[in-house]
C-alpha cells in the first residue's frame, strides 16, 4: 500500500500538517486541499486511491464533496469532523462515506484506518475481487470483467461494503450521475447482467444476493 495517493481535505492548517506527516511516515503520499473546490480539481487530476475529508469546509459542506466524487468513482472516503451528532454520521454514511472519525483524533489511528479501508476496496482476499480505480476495471480470480461505466460503479459500491445491503434508492444515488433520470428497475436490469458476467468469469459464483423488499447486498 506504500506510495499510493492520498487526498487530505481539511481547512486546518495544523490538523492538516498532522496528517500529512502521519501519511507520510506509513508511506503514503498525501496531497492536501483546504476547499472542496480544490478538492475536485486535485480528484480529477491525481486519481488517489483515497480521501480524508472534512465535513465543514470554508466554501462548501464535505457532504456535497463526497456526492460529487460518488457521481464520478467507489474511491473510499473517510469523514473528518468536529461534530460527534449521530445525525451526521448516519448522513455521511448514506451518501457514500465509507468511515467517520471525530475530532480530537490519534493521527496513528486515523492511518491504520486509512490502511483498513484501502484493504477492504482492493478486493481483500475473501472475495476476489480487485478493483482498480484508475481503469475503473474489476477484476475476479485475476481476469477483467467487460462492465460497462455503470455496471462498474454498481459493483465498485457493492465491493466496498460487503453484506451491507444497499437499497435500489441508494444505489441509484451514488451509481447515477442523474438519478432523477433513473427508476428502481434500473438497477434490477444492470444487477441483472452484472451476474451474467461474473457467472461467465467464475460459472459457481453468485455473490451479489438480492433481498426482498430491501435491495442488494455483495456476500463473500
Amino acid at each position: 500500500m506504500s506510495g499510493r495517493a492520498i487526498l487530505v481535505v481539511e481547512d486546518e492548517p495544523a490538523i492538516a500538517d498532522n496528517i500529512v506527516y502521519a501519511l507520510k511516515t506509513e508511506g503514503f503520499e498525501p496531497h492536501w486541499c483546504r476547499t472542496g473546490s480544490d478538492a475536485l480539481l486535485a480528484f480529477r487530476a491525481r486519481s488517489p486511491a483515497l480521501v480524508i475529508l472534512d465535513v465543514g469546509l470554508p466554501d462548501t459542506s464535505g457532504f456535497e464533496v463526497c456526492r460529487s466524487i460518488r457521481a464520478q468513482a467507489a474511491t473510499p472516503i473517510i469523514f473528518l469532523t468536529a461534530r460527534d451528532s449521530e445525525i451526521d454520521k448516519v448522513v455521511g454514511l448514506e451518501i457514500g462515506g465509507d468511515d467517520y472519525v471525530t475530532k480530537p483524533f490519534s493521527p496513528r489511528e486515523l492511518t491504520a484506518r486509512v490502511r483498513a479501508r484501502l484493504r477492504r476496496h482492493d478486493g481483500g482476499g475473501e472475495t476476489g475481487f480487485q478493483i482498480d480505480e484508475a481503469a475503473q476495471q474489476v477484476r475476479l480470480d485475476g481476469q477483467a470483467l467487460e462492465l460497462t461505466r455503470y455496471e462498474y460503479r454498481l459493483l465498485a459500491i457493492l465491493l466496498r461494503q460487503p453484506r451491507r445491503v444497499f437499497s435500489r434508492e441508494q444505489l441509484l444515488e451514488q451509481a447515477w450521475n442523474d438519478p432523477t433520470a433513473a427508476f428502481d428497475r434500473t438497477v434490477d436490469t444492470h444487477i441483472k447482467t452484472l451476474r451474467q458476467k461474473i457467472r461467465a468469469v467464475a460459472p459457481q459464483r453468485n455473490p451479489i444476493r438480492t433481498h426482498r423488499g430491501e435491495g442488494y447486498s455483495l456476500e463473500p
